[in-house]
């Protein structure tokens, strides 16, 4: 990922373009309450750390993705 900073906000669409899938599939783990968001006015915002935490791989078993 090119956004180190820990403050480091990203839109629906840079996120989608990091794990290359759709913007609404982002939009779908955030409303199924998978991804972290914070929302400015009507906008949804992740942390990039919120984003590393959720692609990085689990040690042991793997999380269930359900959408």
């Amino acid at each position: 990922m090119k956004r180190e900073t820990n403050n480091s906000y990203l839109t629906l669409t840079e996120v989608a373009e990091v794990m290359k899938i759709t913007r609404r599939t982002v939009y779908n783990y955030i409303k199924a309450g998978i991804l972290k968001y914070s929302r400015v006015g009507r906008q949804y915002r992740i942390k990039s750390q919120d984003l590393e935490t959720f692609i990085k791989p689990t040690a042991g078993k793997p999380k269930k993705r359900t959408v």
